[in-house]
């Protein structure tokens, strides 16, 4: 909570919505142990996705400080009597638990005129690693101190470390090169309950520091901004080529020309490939159509999905992000394993498991 509170600059005069569910370890730690803990006055508000309902709050009592997603800072926007002077006494707003929309980032900038600064972290590490915050000028000698740069995730927190590293030798990779990224420092957890061949699988030791396995795939640059390319685990083995899961998803909403389609991309086991990628997918379009949009808008033909399921919703966790075990068990509940290219029939709703 110190390491956050510091990066974070807080001020005597911050406020801080309190509204991200406790059993988050975003919510318990930055929104409601932080306050709690620096003597900073909080307003709660049980539901995260009532965006009018904390936009009065806000406007209410003057808050200073929101911490939220990328899913529900897209409520904001999209909300029309969420008016930008009910948000104006914000003076820093931070998006984690998941990646920033790069649409959800620019919309908010242009309705209320802030901007959002991105953090990342696990719940294995307390859960915030890193975040992105405003820039600074020294008054000696006029220098610009850079706080962020979009499309990252900002740089450590004090106390903390990143390290990329190869994802099966953990050999140290060059700045500027993918790898498996590692997070060190006071916040790493002692271990999973009672798990200790989890622990072991998830820690290491290296250069006599304790290292967490984020299983997140990404790059440093010259500056110690970290990016993140995508998780290990959302990566599709297409006949020997590696595919981004993550990818996929990013060019069919730019293709479609719909920033904010719910969908989710996942890998089932292909007998011919290896692995194939299935969409979920809550709009009803068949494979063909979506096909045909990938191509005219210069996809390669690996980035496209071999099946389309049509659901009402996407699986979502009560956290707000995506549920990706939910998703593949209803991939494979709809998808034969032969049917590898036909676009399924619309049918009854994907609900959150959790």
């Amino acid at each position: 909570m110190r390491q956050i509170a510091d990066v974070l600059n807080t001020e005597t005069d911050d406020l801080m919505l309190s509204n991200l569910p406790l059993f988050h370890a975003f919510g318990l730690t930055a929104t409601t142990a932080l306050p709690l803990l620096e003597g900073i006055p909080m307003v709660c508000h049980p539901d995260p996705t009532d965006a009018l309902g904390n936009a009065k709050a806000i406007a209410r009592y003057r808050a200073t400080v929101l911490c939220s997603t990328s899913t529900f800072l897209r409520l904001y926007v999209k909300h029309h009597r969420v008016h930008p002077l009910m948000l104006d006494s914000l003076r820093i707003v931070v998006a984690g638990a998941e990646r920033l929309g790069p649409d959800v980032r620019d919309a908010f900038a242009v309705k209320f005129g802030k901007r959002i600064y991105e953090g990342y972290g696990a719940t294995e590490t307390t859960p915030v690693a890193s975040v992105n915050v405003p820039d600074a000028i020294e008054l000696n000698n006029w220098k610009i101190q850079t706080g962020s740069k979009p499309g990252t995730v900002g740089m450590p927190l004090p106390g903390t470390s990143f390290r990329i590293v190869h994802p099966d030798t953990l050999a140290p990779l060059p700045t500027g090169e993918d790898g498996l990224i590692l997070i060190g420092g006071v916040q790493v957890m002692k271990g999973y309950l009672h798990d200790p061949q989890r622990t072991r699988a998830a820690v290491v030791e290296l250069d006599g520091q304790r290292w967490y396995k984020t299983g997140d795939k990404g790059h440093l640059d010259a500056d110690g901004f970290l990016t993140i390319v995508d998780r290990y685990a959302r990566f599709a083995k297409l006949g020997g080529e590696m595919v981004s899961l993550g990818a996929v998803e990013a060019h069919v909403r730019r293709a479609l020309g719909r920033p904010e389609l719910a969908l989710c991309a996942v890998a089932l086991p292909d007998a011919r490939k290896g692995e194939r990628v299935v969409l979920l997918l809550a709009a009803d379009l068949s494979a063909d159509q979506l096909r045909a949009a990938l191509l005219d808008a210069g996809v390669s033909p690996l980035l496209l999905p071999s099946a389309v399921v049509n659901v009402d919703t996407v699986p979502t966790l009560g956290s707000g992000k995506t549920d990706f075990a939910a998703a593949v068990r209803l991939a494979q509940a709809r998808v034969g394993p032969d049917d590898a290219t036909a676009a399924q029939p619309a049918a009854a709703p994907a609900h959150a498991h959790r």
